[in-house]
């Protein structure tokens, strides 16, 4: 089977179900960035296991986020009503609830919040960073979907509370690691 199917090539990709739609779509935008969200969050895997001390408790946690941004792709490229449906998992509360488990165990390993910090540290920390950030992006994607279409709305939920987790990740890696945080300097304070 060959990789390249020339159906793109017009400027249109099928969404699961058949339906063809622009590439510009917003549920296209909307799940292109949870496929970035994806890569961003290896690239941190591949920080954190090629790091002096991997953590592999880290690497886990986010092989099976990567295996969650699978599903929630696969939900924001599934239309609601179509056959193709009963062919996935939608996103629901149990899945954000696990979300918060796990923000909950990483708070606990990363020093007390007082307030904005600089995204760096670890090259694992700062790629989970990064990660945060598209996160956010994925998050407002999904939203402009739901303000023009019908979707799963526990997709944005979960999108907000997993830039949560990869914020206390990246705080919890750097703990770990030994490195401070610095803290933003208000203009005037500097």
């Amino acid at each position: 089977m060959k990789l390249y199917t020339k159906t793109g090539d017009g400027g249109t990709t099928g969404l699961y179900g058949a339906d063809r739609v622009s590439k510009a779509n917003i549920r296209v935008e909307a799940y292109g960035t949870v496929d970035e969200l994806n890569s961003a969050i290896g690239l941190a895997r591949a920080h954190n296991t090629r790091s002096h001390k991997p953590d592999p408790a880290l690497d886990a946690d986010l092989e099976y986020l990567q295996n969650a941004l699978f599903d929630v792709g696969a939900d924001l490229a599934t239309r609601s009503g179509t056959p193709y449906e009963k062919k996935i998992t939608r996103m629901d509360e149990q899945d954000t609830a696990f979300i918060e488990a796990m923000i909950d165990r990483y708070q606990e390993a990363a020093p007390p919040f007082t307030g904005f910090v600089h995204p760096g540290g670890t090259p694992a920390a700062a790629s989970l960073h990064v990660a945060r950030t598209v996160a956010r992006r994925a998050e407002r994607e999904v939203i402009r979907l739901l303000h023009e279409e019908d979707a799963n709305t526990h997709v944005q939920v979960y999108l907000n509370r997993l830039s949560d987790l990869l914020f206390v990740m990246a705080r919890a890696a750097n703990q770990a690691a030994g490195i401070e945080e610095h803290a933003w300097l208000v203009k005037g304070r500097r």
